[in-house]
């Protein structure tokens, strides 16, 4: 017997490339989200505004991960949004090869090198940017006290993602299945106690 889901999206048009740096366009939709659907919400951070960061670059259509510093034109973009109500990353596409058209609410995992980290994919058409893919790190982000620590905890989670680093124990040791899900939980729970 095949299971199928009771409702599935329509499959989006492929995305198009964004070419310029995102994190204006970024602000404007989740500022717009703010103004028309999130504000009243009982789970929103009142010490956190909308602040897209740390956008860049990354995953070269060669099939090897482009250097921000040296690469500014190759990969698709990443960065992080900081909301009163979700603190996540973003995944948008800008011709590389991390970016893949998905259904709204399909789940994908992209390869970092933190190890692979699922996104979800949204699609709103009328939006400033119809295609985007997140993860969500803090949702509701209540654990955070000031605007300030939010930053933080997203400028140290994009630098775990892209760099791999900040993991504790010995992954050499554990199978490759649980070596992936142990650098995923402790890539979030990292950022928990910010």
């Amino acid at each position: 017997m095949i299971r199928r889901r009771a409702f599935e999206a329509a499959q989006p048009p492929p995305a198009r490339p964004i070419d310029e740096n995102p994190a204006r366009r970024v602000e404007a939709k989740y500022l717009h989200l703010w103004a028309t659907s999130m504000r009243d919400l009982p789970f929103i951070n009142p010490a956190l505004s909308v602040e897209a960061i740390g956008f860049r670059r990354y995953g070269s259509g060669d099939r090897s991960m482009a250097d921000p510093a040296t690469d500014d034109n190759a990969g698709d973009w990443i960065g992080a949004i900081i909301t009163p109500w979700l603190i996540g990353l973003l995944l948008l596409p800008g011709g590389g090869i991390l970016w893949s058209d998905r259904r709204p609410g399909d789940r994908c995992h992209v390869e970092f090198p933190i190890g692979p980290v699922e996104f979800i994919a949204d699609y709103e058409p009328d939006a400033e940017l119809p295609a985007c893919q997140y993860c969500p790190l803090f949702a509701p982000p209540s654990s955070l006290s000031s605007q300030a620590a939010a930053q933080a905890a997203a400028t140290a989670a994009l630098a775990a993602l892209l760099t791999g680093t900040g993991l504790r124990g010995s992954p050499g040791r554990q199978p490759a299945v649980e070596r992936r899900e142990s650098s995923r939980r402790a890539f979030l729970r990292r950022f928990a106690k910010v």
